[in-house]
């Protein structure tokens, strides 16, 4: 990985003559945050959402059902792509460097953030004639503890998953 990152920082020229450019890590770190209107970091709203779908396959629950009683409500939007975004509550993440496959099969390293600590104030609203509280909560607990959110989840389609993006809920405030 080292030798990766050295011959990517500096550019090169492949077989076929075509000019790399330098990779900027510190740059790929900060493209792969989530950056609100407002300036803060967030994490995609859906990104709860669509945990809590997947963790009702645990419970007996229909997934179409959740899809459509089941949301999300947005802190905010994401600069870029307007992405409706979760306030994050974390102090500076970490960048750490994975190598990976393109699906072209090439190898190749991806820099993503990395908090060790965090929170989010969550708020969800429901249909109540499909889920209750109670039910919503389960969802949601399951979702932190087995499906987690982001990269290197438990419920990766593409990994096995890191044991990443795993939470807990607490008590409202």
């Amino acid at each position: 990985m080292n030798a990766m990152a050295a011959k990517m920082k500096e550019g090169s020229t492949a077989r076929s003559k075509k000019i790399r450019e330098a990779r900027d890590f510190d740059q790929d770190l900060k493209d792969a945050l989530h950056v609100s209107t407002e300036g803060w970091i967030g994490i995609p709203a859906g990104a709860f959402r669509n945990a809590m779908i997947s963790a009702c396959k645990l419970v007996g629950f229909a997934m179409t059902k959740a899809k459509l009683s089941i949301f999300v409500d947005a802190d905010g939007f994401d600069c870029v792509d307007g992405v409706p975004l979760v306030k994050l509550d974390a102090g500076k993440p970490e960048s750490t460097r994975m190598a990976v496959r393109n699906q072209t099969g090439v190898a190749d390293l991806r820099v993503r953030p990395m908090w060790r600590e965090w929170g989010v104030d969550l708020r969800v609203s429901f249909d109540g004639d499909q889920f209750t509280v109670a039910d919503v909560t389960n969802l949601l607990a399951r979702a932190g503890m087995q499906v987690g959110v982001g990269e290197g989840r438990h419920d990766s389609r593409t990994s096995a998953g890191l044991g990443w993006g795993c939470f807990r809920v607490s008590e409202t405030r």
